[in-house]
């Protein structure tokens, strides 16, 4: 993690209403969600895979509550 300086702005009753930091700063964070939005992608999913059972058909679901509406 790293160590962000920051100025914060207050309005004209001293309620804090921004944040400013360093471009600097800002451009360290920004790569580091970049990165994060990769790792995302790249997740691994299939250790989830059959980990929820099912008592009724999707579908049949879907299609009884819609015939609840009418």
């Amino acid at each position: 993690m790293i160590s962000v300086k920051k100025q914060i702005v207050l309005d004209e009753t001293r309620n804090p209403v921004a944040v400013q930091i360093s471009y600097e700063d800002w451009l360290v964070i920004e790569e580091q969600l970049r990165l994060g939005d990769v790792e995302t992608e790249k997740r691994d999913i299939s250790r989830l895979a059959g980990s929820i059972s099912l008592s009724e058909d999707p579908v049949e679901f879907q299609r009884r509550l819609r015939s609840e509406w009418s």
